[in-house]
């Protein structure tokens, strides 16, 4: 017997029309909040950021490949990681279908990450991936937009998602200070805790005008929500998101023995 609560269609009808209402007023506040962000200051980019990508050397300009809008996915995979982040993977599997469309708009996409080009490649393809992916390692970008962090400044304590974090833990052969969620997502990456710890998730945007290239904008931690779609599809099923902690696997990855665990999200790389 369903311990839900049970009404009639007409019941079903007047409780919708009010949750109706209520959806309306988000969509209202969320179209608000995407003019206050196109509404943000241009900051001009100063540095020459060099990335590697398959077509060779590149720099932040050459991203844009003659558009006039360059969004940025920082991807969590680290130079001596074994494989990329499970949660990144998870988002970047909409990559495929929306670059194309995103290109015809005047807006290119990338993934970018500081582990080598070759280690990446690999990984798409493994993933079965085709966007477009530029390795940073050797750049200061992921540094500079708060995507990755060194050993010392994570020893000192980072600042992510605009405010400043405590100092890391160390607990050898434990999970290194963190949550077990992101033990078991570092286990996952073939990597400790504090090293898993020195990439982070984010969403950075740029624009070119005149040759020259702007920081428009930057996400991070639960801003990366929106880029989940599985949570979108999720948060309209009967039971939600129906979690606690770590759930979900690289997409070639289900079907372990692990798989089928009703262990739930406990937010990963992406809380706070």
């Amino acid at each position: 017997m369903t311990k839900h609560r049970i009404g009639t269609r007409e019941d079903w009808l007047a409780a919708r029309l009010a949750l109706l209402q209520d959806e309306k007023d988000l969509t209202r506040r969320g179209d608000a909040l995407a003019q206050r962000r196109q509404d943000l200051p241009w900051v001009k980019v100063d540095k020459d950021y060099r990335f590697e990508t398959e077509q060779g050397g590149a720099s932040l300009a050459d991203l844009f490949q003659g558009r006039s809008q360059l969004l940025v996915y920082h991807f969590m995979f680290g130079p001596d990681w074994a494989a990329g982040c499970p949660s990144c993977s998870m988002i970047a599997d909409t990559f495929n279908g929306s670059v194309v469309h995103l290109a015809n708009h005047d807006v290119m996409l990338w993934a970018v990450s500081r582990a080598p080009l070759a280690k990446l490649q690999a990984y798409r393809q493994r993933m079965g991936w085709s966007f477009p992916w530029a390795s940073s390692q050797g750049s200061e970008f992921n540094f500079d937009f708060s995507a990755s962090y060194s050993e010392e400044q994570q020893r000192e304590g980072i600042e992510y998602n605009f405010h400043r974090e405590p100092k890391f833990q160390w607990r050898p052969g434990q999970e290194g200070g963190g949550a077990v969620a992101e033990f078991e997502l570092a286990t996952m990456c073939g990597v400790d805790t504090a090293r898993y710890h020195r990439d982070r998730p984010g969403v950075s945007s740029f624009v070119l005008e005149d040759g020259v290239v702007y920081h428009a904008y930057s996400t991070y931690a639960r801003g990366v929500d929106a880029f989940f779609g599985i949570y979108h599809w999720l948060d309209r099923a009967p039971r939600g998101r129906n979690e606690t902690g770590i759930w979900w696997r690289r997409h070639d990855e289900y079907g372990s023995p692990s798989h089928g665990r009703k262990e739930g999200r406990d937010d990963g790389c992406c809380s706070a």
